[in-house]
């Protein structure tokens, strides 16, 4: 794909939606040009086209927050663009981490999944660089052999669970199950990433 692959507009313009690599949380809406485009591509740092200021705009470039481009797509029509990103921080200029705000909603749905285990993964992050007092997190960081005991034990209480027959039990013990997970992934400097390429590549595959 190229700048030249877009379907611009009169403006020569196209949207760019603009997407958590990780979680797939959709954080803003911004419009890109030939140029625009051909720098995101090069840099590999979001770059888009101001309307307003009618110049082009690398965010984050004042504020720090910036976009690390990690895949750009077109869709079926060629005519808008998805760019999927790691940012640095809010994309929004209010603060918010998304331009697309709950408190917004027209129609109101709970958070994806994705959205959910991405937000925790960010707070047991937090948690590891920075140990507030009394922190039942940081003090599973702290510990190896009692994150090691919890993952264990949380695994049967989810058997036990499962056995009973009871989804509220269930979805409980599983929540447990998965959080203890993910503090012994961050023990070892990973999350979620590592754990979804593995599962990506199995797919199709016959078990």
């Amino acid at each position: 794909m190229s700048p030249d692959d877009v379907k611009w507009d009169a403006q020569g313009l196209a949207p760019a939606i603009v997407q958590d690599a990780a979680s797939g949380e959709v954080l803003m809406l911004a419009w890109m040009n030939r140029e625009s485009l051909r720098r995101t591509l090069e840099t590999r740092l979001a770059t888009f086209w101001s309307r307003s200021r009618g110049e082009l705009w690398v965010k984050g470039s004042t504020s720090g927050n910036t976009q690390t481009v990690r895949a750009v797509s077109l869709d079926c029509d060629q005519d808008a663009i998805l760019v999927r990103v790691d940012p640095a921080g809010p994309a929004c200029h209010t603060g918010a981490r998304s331009c697309f705000l709950a408190g917004d909603a027209l129609l109101e749905a709970p958070p994806a999944p994705g959205d959910t285990l991405t937000a925790l993964e960010r707070v047991l992050r937090s948690r590891k660089q920075s140990a507030p007092e009394g922190s039942y997190t940081a003090k599973l960081f702290a510990d190896e052999a009692l994150r090691h005991k919890k993952v264990g034990e949380e695994a049967s209480e989810l058997v036990v669970a499962s056995l009973r027959g009871s989804r509220d039990e269930i979805a409980h013990e599983a929540a447990d199950l998965l959080y203890h997970a993910l503090v012994l992934l961050q023990a070892h400097g990973m999350g979620l990433q590592e754990v979804t390429a593995v599962l990506r590549s199995r797919e199709g595959k016959r078990r």
